[in-house]
């Protein structure tokens, strides 16, 4: 019984735990030498004692059962919140250490907490089981705001609301929401917004009786007769696609698993779909099925581990492309939508570092390429010689610009652009090649191509939101240039005049600028003791969102600044930007945000003590890094699925995404990769020094990023930081990458979070 599983202390505690395990009937069977074996004291400290990994469930029940009163009367050896806030005389739980060696290229690592990765065993579960007791255990005296939290974002959220309809030929197409439930409904209208509605998929129904659901896909055929339609009930992110006959509201009998990406053909029963491999989640298999058939046919698969397939159909619905993709090339196939037997034919064969996208208009391919273009141009081939010999020039390339889509109409394209970090939109008429950029009106925004599923049409749709504007969808007259406001969130309470949205940059080491969008409530001094919440992410090219937040309202009105660093690894200032941020210079990702964070304190925006970071998924791994590096510089950090396992990830080819992340984060089975992840994968870098306080996030069926990482990283931590800050973990043990799918159980996961970051920042109200 040497091998610790949880560790609690006091015998107070005990005795108490002891006497209610004689309550429970589970337990009364127990004879007292039984319970001398499951529960035995520590020889050299009798306040210390060990669990066995049978009784673990029970006394994790009794633990939140147990009444606060009770660790009142616990003297002493109490950890704490800041502010003086104890955590009622919990120890938190302590994760057995098996040494596991790890050598590679002569290099030995000891990962002790490696057993994690297992959760088929029981011991991992009751482990995860006790970090979320414990974390329920410490946030108890905290519950009076968790529910004033709670009480004021719903308060922001118009719970029966209706989405911007869409129309789809003769139908218009939306989703609504009711008040006291989870999720949305799919409803369609015929000819017009008058008409009778009709249900046509009801989440809520499909999602009775399950801790996880989710709407992948939702695509009706030309004809609006069928609605092809995916599901995920795991949260693991493999769906389940099925056919439903809209006219007699029937499933048909056709299901196929782990579908990611669905297109129908114009003969409306042809469906083409991907696939994905049952381990690796890599998306590899290319599929033809004729509805009412038996056999469904394999037209191609991606034998490159670093490629993915996707599959899409142009506006014209004349053509049906698939697309291999890695980080660094593409290679696209595509045959016509009215041609379901036609063989594929490759358009330009894949080449390294040449990226290109394909769409059609009036017998012409557009491609979107890098060819001689670090950020894009677009070109135009003949559907009959689309090789990259026949390209012709339409749009240039411009080293300020990104291109990032292109949206073709019958007579204009839709052109999405970044420059300077900003988003726009240029809208080209295709006869006179003249050009213009829709305006925006703020200095920090988020700005899409919206719903567009109709071709002949001058009108295009577009989202805009900001930091202090709830998302708008606008119709957009691309001949007039007027533009109507369909429909803006409702945000009930709220006044945009209140906030403050600013955009500043910030000096990293290097001397680079980078851009970062603000918001406060209006008339918060900047005085450097605001409270303050920076965001990260700096991943994959991907630009983090300037979205609006209702949630957020809560924080902003209780006077905290919150920031989004946009740093390099993403997208936001190009190609290059993240370039700069990816492989070998990942490290700038994480001295970027460092900077940001100094720029902050230096311009008196807050102060280290209380400035906290946020991050999600590779924005973990942000957090995990530069709470290792500069611990002193936060005062407290929240880590939502953090990727930080970095080399005993990528070292593993049999997980999901790691073969084809190689070119992202470079490939740890070379030395040289090896040696540079190994300065900042977070988990081998956690050491005897202080933290800041830590809250961490992770779901038991993530297929993205594991459960084992957060873990695994809390486990270190706990072992070896030498600070009393409270150091939380939150399982979501059904659940996955996103968290919690119902809007209710996230608001609520929002509310618990926030409680935790408000009492750290010193504000407990």
């Amino acid at each position: 019984m040497r091998e610790v599983v949880v560790f609690w202390q006091h015998q107070v505690w005990f005795h108490t735990t002891v006497k209610r395990i004689k309550e429970i009937k589970k337990v009364e069977r127990i004879a007292v030498e039984q319970t001398q074996s499951i529960i035995s004291f520590d020889p050299k400290n009798r306040n210390m004692f060990c669990l066995h990994p049978a009784i673990l469930p029970l006394v994790l029940v009794l633990l939140v059962s147990v009444p606060m009163d009770t660790f009142a009367e616990i003297p002493a050896a109490t950890s704490s919140l800041s502010n003086g806030a104890k955590t009622s005389g919990l120890t938190p739980p302590f994760a057995k250490r098996i040494p596991k060696e790890i050598i590679t290229h002569g290099d030995r690592r000891v990962d002790d907490y490696f057993w994690l990765r297992d959760k088929t065993n029981a011991e991992v579960i009751a482990y995860l089981e006790a970090e979320n007791a414990y974390a329920d255990a410490v946030m108890r005296p905290l519950q009076n705001l968790e529910q004033t939290l709670y009480r004021e974002i719903l308060g922001h959220l118009k719970e029966t609301d209706t989405s911007a309809p869409v129309r789809r030929g003769e139908f218009f197409y939306y989703t609504r929401t009711e008040e006291g439930k989870n999720y949305a409904i799919h409803c369609r209208k015929p000819g017009r917004l008058i008409a009778p509605e009709e249900i046509i998929l009801d989440e809520n129904a499909l999602a009775e009786g399950r801790k996880f659901f989710s709407v992948g896909l939702a695509i009706p055929s030309d004809d609006n007769h069928l609605l092809a339609y995916t599901t995920d009930t795991t949260g693991y992110r493999q769906f389940t696609l099925q056919v439903k006959d809209l006219r007699s509201g029937r499933l048909l009998p056709e299901k196929f698993e782990r579908v990611d990406d669905v297109v129908w053909a114009t003969d409306n029963k042809t469906l083409f779909f991907v696939t994905e491999n049952e381990v690796t989640k890599r998306h590899d298999e290319f599929h033809r099925h004729v509805l009412g058939t038996s056999s469904t046919d394999r037209l191609y698969f991606e034998p490159d581990e670093l490629f993915d397939i996707s599959v899409d159909r142009s506006r014209d619905r004349a053509f049906i492309f698939l697309t291999s993709e890695s980080k660094l090339s593409t290679e696209v196939r595509f045959i016509p939508a009215t041609q379901v037997d036609a063989p594929l034919r490759l358009m330009q064969p894949r080449e390294l570092d040449h990226k290109y996208f394909a769409t059609h208009r009036d017998g012409l391919l557009y491609l979107r390429t890098n060819d001689k273009a670090k950020n894009y141009r677009v070109v135009t081939a003949s559907v009959e010689q689309p090789g990259k010999a026949n390209w012709k020039e339409f749009i240039p390339h411009n080293p300020a610009v990104k291109i990032n889509d292109i949206d073709l109409f019958a007579q204009h394209a839709a052109v999405s652009e970044r420059e300077n970090g900003l988003e726009r939109i240029r809208v080209i008429d295709l006869a006179t090649r003249k050009s213009h950029v829709i305006d925006m009106p703020e200095p920090a925004y988020e700005l899409s191509v919206d719903q567009n599923p109709e071709f002949e049409t001058a009108t295009l749709r577009f989202r805009y939101q900001s930091l202090v504007s709830p998302s708008s969808i606008f119709d957009y007259d691309m001949n007039s240039r007027g533009r109507v406001l369909i429909k803006q969130t409702e945000v009930p309470g709220f006044k945009a005049a209140n906030y403050v949205s600013e955009r500043i940059f910030a000096a990293a080491s290097d001397g680079t600028r980078i851009p970062c969008s603000v918001v406060y409530r209006k008339g918060t001094p900047r005085n450097g003791l605001n409270p303050l919440l920076l965001y990260g992410y700096g991943s994959y090219g991907y630009s983090a969102p300037v979205t609006f937040s209702f949630p957020r309202l809560t924080l902003l009105d209780r006077g905290v600044i919150y920031v989004i660093a946009h740093i390099r690894g993403g997208g936001e200032m190009g190609e290059v930007w993240r370039d700069q941020g990816r492989m070998m210079l990942k490290r700038n990702t994480f001295t970027d945000f460092i900077a940001c964070a100094e720029h902050l304190v230096g311009e008196k925006y807050t102060s280290a003590d209380r400035l906290a970071i946020s991050g999600g998924s590779a924005g973990g791994l942000l957090m995990g890094a530069v709470v290792n590096m500069r611990p002193e510089l936060f005062r407290a950090a929240l880590a939502y699925v953090p990727f930080v396992d970095v080399l005993n990830t990528m070292l593993d080819a049999t997980l999901p995404l790691t073969t084809s992340e190689y070119i992202e984060w470079g490939n740890p089975n070379e030395k040289a990769a090896y040696d540079y992840i190994k300065t900042y994968s977070p988990y081998d870098n956690v050491r005897r020094q202080n933290y800041p306080a830590m809250w961490v996030r992770v779901s038991l069926n993530d297929s993205q990023v594991p459960y084992w990482e957060g873990a695994k990283f809390v486990a270190k931590l706990r072992a070896l930081k030498t600070d009393h800050n409270p150091l939380l973990l939150k399982v979501n043990m059904g659940a996955g990458h996103g968290g919690a799918s119902g809007r209710y159980d996230s608001l609520r996961d929002i509310s618990f979070d926030y409680a935790f970051l408000l009492r750290e920042l010193g504000i407990a109200r």
